[in-house]
Parts: C-alpha cells; sequence; structure tokens
C-alpha cells in the first residue's frame, strides 16, 4: 500500500501501542525498500559503486545521472501507480 493506504490504516489505529508498532513497521519496511538494488535509491548507489570497484575506474557522470534519472521516474510512476490503487481502494 502507498501513502494513502497507509494514512488510513494510521488513522484506524486505537492505541497507543498500536500506533508504535505501526510507526516501527513502516520504519522498517522503508529501511529495507530503500536498500533495493534499484537506481535512485541506496541500493542502487551501491550497486554502482560495486561496479566501479570491479571496472576500477568510475562510470562517466552523463551515464550515472541517466541511470538515476531512468530509476527516479520509473520510481514516480510506481509511487502514482500505488496511490492511485490506494484511491480506488478506498472508494
Amino acid at each position: 500500500m502507498g501513502p494513502v493506504g497507509i494514512s488510513k490504516t494510521v488513522a484506524g489505529t486505537n492505541t497507543v501501542e498500536d500506533f508504535v508498532y505501526l510507526l516501527a513497521l513502516i520504519s522498517l519496511s522503508l529501511g529495507i525498500t530503500n536498500l533495493l538494488p534499484f537506481p535512485a535509491l541506496d541500493g542502487g548507489r551501491i550497486v554502482l559503486l560495486i561496479i566501479e570497484a570491479i571496472r576500477r575506474k568510475p562510470l562517466k557522470e552523463n551515464i550515472e545521472i541517466t541511470i538515476q534519472m531512468i530509476g527516479f521516474a520509473l520510481l514516480i510512476l510506481l509511487s502514482v501507480y500505488v496511490s492511485y490503487n490506494d484511491i480506488l481502494r478506498i472508494f
């Protein structure tokens, strides 16, 4: 679920314990997701650094920027898609 679904779930919590549990779960999920080897995330940057270490020379800056921009665009499209599905699920 995306931000819309998360906010609906958080609004449905009844106790402080449920809220703190949900907050911890969201933080853990966000940390793990950020380490996925996808361009524009930290995991993607780690993959690029590993590739540079194997090649023993840095990638050209314009190639690295292009990879990061494509990954960012795909990430934004995924966010829009997930939010759209969350909104449809609510209504």
